[in-house]
């Protein structure tokens, strides 16, 4: 099985930024944690703060995995592009957000990835990456 974990913008600063909020762990040290506990997957791991670049990534992917977890951080709100891309690819794709948008300003609301995405995880911390990959693993047998 092959799962792809994309992160958007400013999540490569997981760790340093705001960590009140996103927690003081870098992706990276969770990703290979990830990796240690679920080795019968391969996991692959890309990040981006442009938003070309992540469709790019999703059309690369989207046909060749057997899931995507995807947090497109704060374009989730903006972008129409990423939402297409979601919609016009196979591999199925949980939105995964360490915070809890909902509780956030009101922008953040609106969503153009939740509507076209297997599912969705908010505010549950790094976890929410594990809980999407045993949902893909699960719907993957």
């Amino acid at each position: 099985m092959k799962i792809a974990i994309i992160n958007g913008p400013n999540l490569n600063l997981l760790g340093k930024r705001e960590t009140d909020v996103y927690g003081n762990m870098p992706f990276e040290k969770y990703f290979d944690a990830l990796q240690k506990k679920y080795p019968q997957v391969s996991l692959h791991y890309y990040q981006s703060n442009v938003e070309g670049e992540l469709v790019n990534e999703l059309q690369r992917v989207g046909f060749g995995y057997d899931g995507i977890i995807l947090n497109p951080a704060a374009y989730t709100h903006t972008s129409v592009a990423i939402g297409d891309a979601i919609a016009a690819i196979k591999a199925p794709v949980v939105e995964v957000h360490i915070s809890n948008v909902h509780a956030r300003e009101d922008f953040r609301k609106l969503s153009h990835v939740s509507g076209k995405s297997a599912g969705s995880i908010f505010g549950l911390g790094l976890k929410g990456y594990e809980l999407a990959l045993q949902y893909l693993i699960e719907e993957g047998k």
